[in-house]
């Protein structure tokens, strides 16, 4: 770049990336090297720069790819910065701040030709990349060390083994980074990756030892969620005479070296992200979960999700099972605070439920904690703001509640813990309510939004398999939440009467009219009746175990009794509605025996002396509601779009021409 350049425009016409892409080739040992990797600038945030940033060098990554068979540049890069890697822990120890900001540099530009590789070509031809050499044209060398592997190996060793400091804080989210782009190629395919070469280096050879200690490393970095050091703090620190030790460095070690550039200047004042107010604990968040979901291979599972399986507590002194593999121990406290305090994205949310699904002994720990409201509460407000979320968080925290609402432990537990002023919850003040009560609240609120926007049957199962679960241990509900079952059902029983009066009017039409086509209303009639059929069961089942614990649900029922009457006789309700009918009947009476005129105070009196006199025996007992979440075939359909959707929404430092991206269409959740 020309000495008195600082414009990104000007990148293509730089002499030393040009030297870099064009037909001469440069040994690893030649001083161009030094030059090349001397230059700072604060790292692109914004997807904005990150544009800017690839359509500038797209050009010059172009010209490497046609001419790296002749000249093997990509390779001696490659191998400068494994050379540099090898005293990287000992200058971080050091405090060398100019030997790690110039690996940095390497490791930088080797992730922006890797990216463009990875779009523009197959993974067979990116591997002959890496294999040539200086010799004549498209040459390669068979017998050399796999160069690919051994950088994949360098990367999990800087991640994992380099300490993190403010110097060493940008190479450790560069790293990660460029195993994300590693495993790109999945992003220019439609179908989901089966076999895959950055697969079976990542899950075999050299690079298998370091599983269990990159995703404890991994994991680690989103506990911690360090933020990165104040700008210019650890690459350009000031000295007395105002100056920058690496601006001096990068100005002097030779005429025409690049000079600093800006995307934005330095020291600019970066867009509020909370999100990303840790870049490292958001890549490695990412990376975590790409790794987590990769497909197994054909001959062996995938032992990143091995061991994301089995690590345990720290505090588990417990020998691991010989047949365990990759295997390692973390703090689960951490852990937990960790997940309780991110749920605002879709990463930490589907980290949660991973782990929630598939590992036994998280699950565990986190349904034996006695303040279950810190990870309860996060996941109920992305229910609550459904309309904001995109419809995979939405059912990855509705999955979460589902799976917690399988332990019979937590059910009792959450109407136990009373909440103050839930602010985010509008509809109505709650000064004081239990996190049993706020939770039916919520997932009847999402049931009534999904029937009113999205209509997604999944969503309404999910929903009332949760509220199925629950049933047997209501106790105390709130007067508002009795109120939402019993509005609910009112809801279920318009839509249905509705239905029913469109099918026979199309009915009537139909036999004056043999041309028109019916409309199909008895698959809609079907799918209500059993969504109506499952509040009646759900209704029926907290009657059956805790009637004497729920006043407000049976004055909630008395008060709405006449709903009930149409489905007394309905053949696909009679035999559920027995008990709701006795306890109608049996309460109605003590009302009346009463008198009129009865204060609300007055009639829970007597509902709760009601409930001691009612004899249990007359209730009929239905087998009870358990439902238990079971993961769809073929998972990796759905789970591997949503974690790529997530990396080209939320990396950092990380941009995709979404012209290029096939895996799921850009317009979608």
């Amino acid at each position: 770049m020309g000495s008195n350049s600082s414009r990104i425009g000007d990148l293509p016409k730089n002499e030393y990336l040009k030297k870099l892409s064009g037909t001469e080739s440069v040994s690893e040992n030649d001083p161009f090297w030094n030059q090349l990797l001397s230059f700072s600038f604060p790292a692109p945030t914004s997807s904005t720069e990150l544009k800017l940033l690839e359509e500038a060098t797209i050009s010059v990554c172009r010209s490497l790819v046609v001419n790296n068979p002749r000249t093997g540049n990509l390779g001696a890069l490659i191998k400068v910065f494994l050379s540099r890697t090898k005293e990287l822990k000992l200058s971080a120890e050091c405090q060398n701040h100019i030997f790690i900001w110039q690996t940095h540099n390497a490791l930088f530009i080797i992730c922006c030709l890797l990216k463009v590789f990875i779009c523009e070509m197959s993974e067979e031809e990116l591997q002959l990349h890496f294999t040539y050499e200086e010799k004549s044209p498209g040459s390669y060398s068979s017998d050399s060390e796999d160069l690919l592997e051994e950088l994949l190996c360098c990367l999990m060793q800087l991640i994992t083994d380099i300490p993190l400091l403010d110097i060493t804080y940008d190479i450790s989210v560069e790293a990660v980074s460029t195993m994300v782009v590693f495993l790109s190629c999945q992003l220019f395919h439609k179908e989901v990756l089966r076999q895959s070469i950055s697969h079976k280096y990542l899950m075999q050879g050299r690079c298998l030892p370091y599983t269990s200690k990159l995703v404890k490393t991994l994991l680690y970095n989103f506990i911690r969620q360090e933020k990165p050091p104040p700008p210019g703090a650890h690459v350009l620190p000031q000295q007395s005479d105002g100056g920058g030790l690496l601006y001096g460095l990068a100005s002097g070690v030779a005429t025409g070296l690049w000079t600093v550039f800006t995307l934005g200047g330095v020291g600019s004042k970066a867009a509020a992200s909370p999100e990303l107010s840790s870049p490292l604990a958001n890549q490695s968040l990412l990376l975590l979960l790409v790794l987590a979901n990769l497909t197994d291979a054909a001959d062996a599972p995938n032992p990143y999700r091995q061991a994301i399986m089995s690590f345990k507590n720290t505090q588990d002194s417990s020998p691991f099972p010989s047949s365990i593999p990759h295997a390692f121990q973390i703090n689960f406290n951490s852990l937990y605070t960790a997940l309780c305090e991110q749920q605002t994205s879709d990463q930490a949310t589907l980290l949660l439920y991973t782990l929630l699904h598939q590992n036994s002994n998280v699950r565990t720990y986190m349904l034996a904690r006695t303040d279950m409201e810190n990870l309860v509460l996060p996941i109920l407000e992305i229910l609550y703001h459904v309309e904001e979320r995109n419809s995979h968080h939405v059912y990855m925290a509705l999955i979460i509640l589902l799976i917690l609402t399988e332990d019979d432990g937590f059910n009792r537990s959450i109407h136990e813990v009373i909440l103050k002023n839930i602010t985010w919850y509008s509809e109505r003040v709650l000064t004081e309510i239990s996190l049993g009560s706020l939770l039916i609240l919520v997932v009847i609120r999402t049931i009534q939004y999904n029937m009113t926007r999205t209509r997604d049957k999944y969503l309404h199962t999910n929903c009332l398999a949760a509220l199925a679960n629950m049933s047997a241990q209501f106790r105390s509900l709130h007067q508002y939440a009795a109120q939402r079952i019993i509005s609910l059902f009112s809801l279920l029983s318009k839509k249905h009467n509705k239905v029913l009066e469109q099918a026979t009017q199309s009915l009537r039409s139909s036999l004056s009219s043999s041309d028109v086509p019916l409309p199909d209303y008895a698959q809609d009639l079907n799918v209500i009746e059993e969504v109506i059929r499952m509040m009646l069961e759900i209704i029926n089942s907290c009657l059956t175990n805790s009637l004497h614990h729920n006043p407000n649900l049976v004055y909630a029922l008395l008060y709405k009794r006449d709903l009930f009457e149409q489905f007394r006789t309905h053949p696909s309700f009679q035999d559920i509605m027995q008990n709701i009918d006795l306890v109608i009947t049996f309460f109605s009476s003590r009302l009346l025996q009463a008198g009129a005129e009865l204060s609300v105070e007055r009639v829970l009196e007597i509902i709760k002396q009601g409930a001691v006199a009612l004899p249990k025996d007359r209730l009929k007992k239905f087998p009870e509601l358990k439902f238990k979440y079971v993961e769809e075939e073929q998972p990796e359909e759905f789970f591997i779009p949503y974690v790529w959707s997530l990396v080209y929404n939320s990396a950092v430092g990380l941009y995709w021409n979404p012209q290029d991206i096939q895996l799921f269409t850009m317009d979608s959740d």
